[in-house]
């Protein structure tokens, strides 16, 4: 069955599945039961499985983090919500050297079936305290899976397969994505961690793109549409373990490749798949890998710099309209993505 759900409502939608069929699956972190209930991504869970499933935590992030990693490795499958990513640095001990590593040293005889939700992404001039993605940071750590999801299928198929899976996954989503609404069609078994997508078929240049990213890249592609050049956008949906394949096939057949990463570029997951590509297709690229990041500064708080520093539709279209060697469209009369205007609070 097809039914039209926002990303908030399918975040929620496989919790309560979740919850509902494993009673060893709770929720926890800072604010989850209170009035705002993330977003609204954990509304009615407190009400309909109790506070011994669903409740508040003090801010201590590393306790927190050791704490659903005992109760991972005892049998039960908790859901830790951080509220923002940047505060998960603080458990950075528990992730890099408890969590990541316990199945290895104990010889797989532990199982760690631990879920991590931190919120990434731009909001209302948050500054650089608020802002990050850090994606490749935990990406680079073995021990960990990293889930970037980015519509509202890939929200609830992913978040189901990230709570059923017996190795600790960090579930990132973008804020601006909440309020994003599509079709949902994956069924109660989920979709597979580690399986690229491909969201719109292209045969001049490929796009791969993560988290907002791609509805930024899905919207450059309609754009240059218009004048006859035809994008692929790719979503690898899943960076670790990644899925390569797909992305490799699609860059060898279009010979162009512009990598929107959600992150700063220098050093970030966008290299790792440039040079991936570089090697898989060497010979069949017609021009360098180009990157698109975050500017490698920190955030900054005023609008027109943060606008400055966040990609988006326009800074994809001029990267592939000179990698094609094309002239620049006038944009002026386009209508781009700006939901600060949307903004009613940062809850």
């Amino acid at each position: 069955m097809t039914r039209t759900l926002s990303f908030r409502d399918a975040l929620n939608e496989a919790i309560v599945q979740e919850m509902d069929r494993d009673p060893n699956v709770f929720v926890f972190g800072l604010d989850v039961p209170d009035h705002k209930r993330i977003f609204g991504s954990t509304k009615g869970l407190v009400e309909r499985f109790g506070k011994e499933r669903c409740f508040g935590t003090p801010l201590s992030e590393e306790a927190m983090t050791g704490m659903a990693l005992g109760a991972a490795i005892s049998g039960l499958r908790p859901i830790h919500v951080h509220i923002r990513v940047d505060f998960l640095l603080l458990a950075m001990n528990q992730l890099l050297n408890m969590v990541s590593n316990f199945r290895y040293l104990s010889g797989g005889t532990l199982e760690v079936p631990l879920v991590i939700r931190a919120i990434i992404g731009r909001g209302w001039g948050q500054g650089a305290q608020h802002s990050k993605s850090l994606q490749s940071v935990f990406a680079h750590v073995p021990g960990l899976k990293v889930v970037m999801p980015t519509t509202p299928n890939d929200a609830k198929g992913l978040l189901i397969s990230a709570i059923r899976d017996d190795n600790p996954v960090v579930f990132l989503e973008h804020r601006w994505l909440y309020d994003v609404s599509g079709e949902v069609t994956c069924g109660e078994d989920g979709i597979p961690l580690s399986k690229t997508n491909v969201l719109r078929r292209g045969k001049d240049a490929t796009v791969v793109a993560t988290s907002w990213m791609n509805v930024e890249a899905l919207k450059a592609a309609e754009i240059l549409s218009r004048e006859g050049v035809e994008v692929e956008v790719v979503d690898p949906r899943t960076i670790a373990p990644l899925d390569d394949g797909p992305i490799i096939e699609s860059c060898a057949r279009t010979g162009h490749c512009v990598v929107a990463d959600y992150d700063w570029s220098f050093c970030g997951f966008g290299a790792e798949l440039a040079a991936r590509i570089m090697e898989k297709c060497w010979g069949k690229l017609r021009s360098p890998v180009s990157r698109v990041g975050f500017a490698h500064v920190p955030c900054p708080t005023t609008r027109c710099l943060e606008s400055e520093f966040y990609p988006n539709a326009v800074t994809i279209i001029r990267v592939i309209e000179k990698k094609l060697g094309l002239k620049e469209m006038d944009l002026s009369g386009e209508s781009f993505y700006t939901w600060e205007s949307r903004f009613r609070g940062p809850f």
